[in-house]
């Protein structure tokens, strides 16, 4: 069985610069772009650690996989 919960441990200061940036990502509507060479480095990094905690990335049908998780996470009609 498969937990249903992820668990990344991120120091304060990339929480801040990934709060910051994901705050300003929100106003604008898109991704927004980077201040600081900091966020993306901060990216990177919860990108890597995502990687190591999630096989299905490395699984020949990630495709399907990432269709089939966006539709049980988009709102309802969106």
């Amino acid at each position: 069985m498969v937990d249903d919960h992820v668990s990344v441990g991120l120091k304060r200061d990339h929480a801040l610069v990934l709060y910051d940036w994901l705050a300003r990502t929100s106003v604008a509507g898109r991704p927004a772009e980077f201040a600081d060479q900091a966020e993306q480095r901060t990216l990177w990094d919860l990108e890597s650690a995502l990687e190591s905690l999630l096989p299905e990335t490395l699984q020949d049908d990630y495709p399907e996989r990432i269709t089939r998780a966006r539709d049980r996470v988009r709102d309802q009609g969106a």
